[in-house]
């Protein structure tokens, strides 16, 4: 371009995502109306095809200590596997009643945040390989430069999660266990717990994508 040197010009410092990420993404809820649309964490409506199931959880910082102002993105395929982009360049058919995206900010008093969605299939990975059931999940936070990537795996798929490219491709084995997402039942509502550490002994496995 006429007129730049850019052997002059830097590279812009990074930027944290806080302190006010809830404010910027969720204005709703932090009582301020912006949008006409307001993203949210109810991936349904009327009546899906599949298992019905609510996703909960907490990011704990170093210490130990939930985040109050973390933002959840999650995305997934429905039922059967398949992501609703899919269907826009591929032979298959989303569900209609499935959005496959969801967007939740944590309570500002407990740190807990949830989705509303449903149990995902199984989708196809590299070198003809099956992918078990999944969600993916990326967390925003004061103090956090990128977006942590992780996966959300179901305790009560062990055979498929065995089978999984991704979980095993974690090296020690014992830090599979930090994307199982723990299964209960809670009036007659199943409920799957999937609880973050950003740091320490517990230090979830985050992805580079």
């Amino acid at each position: 371009m006429k007129g730049w040197n850019f052997e002059e010009l830097h590279e812009t410092p990074s930027q944290t995502g806080g302190p006010y990420v809830h404010i910027g993404l969720l204005p709703k809820q932090a009582g301020i109306e912006v949008f006409e649309n307001n993203f949210n964490n109810d991936l349904v409506k009327n009546n899906p095809q599949g298992q019905r199931i609510r996703l909960e959880g907490q990011v704990f910082d170093g210490i130990g200590v939930p985040l109050r102002d973390v933002l959840v993105e999650i995305w997934q395929a429905d039922a059967n596997g398949v992501y609703p982009s899919q269907a826009d360049f591929q032979d298959k058919v989303a569900d209609v009643n499935f959005h496959g995206w969801g967007r939740a900010g944590a309570d500002f008093k407990t740190g807990i945040w949830h989705f509303d969605t449903i149990k995902p299939g199984t989708v196809p990975g590299r070198k003809a390989s099956t992918q078990a059931p999944h969600i993916n999940l990326i967390i925003f936070a004061r103090g956090i430069n990128t977006g942590l990537n992780t996966r959300v795996y179901f305790e009560d798929e062990s055979d498929a999660n065995a089978q999984d490219p991704v979980l095993n491709s974690i090296e020690w084995e014992p830090r599979r266990q930090t994307l199982i997402a723990k299964r209960e039942e809670r009036d007659g509502e199943v409920v799957y717990r999937f609880d973050i550490y950003i740091q320490g002994d517990k230090e979830t496995v985050f992805l580079d994508i």
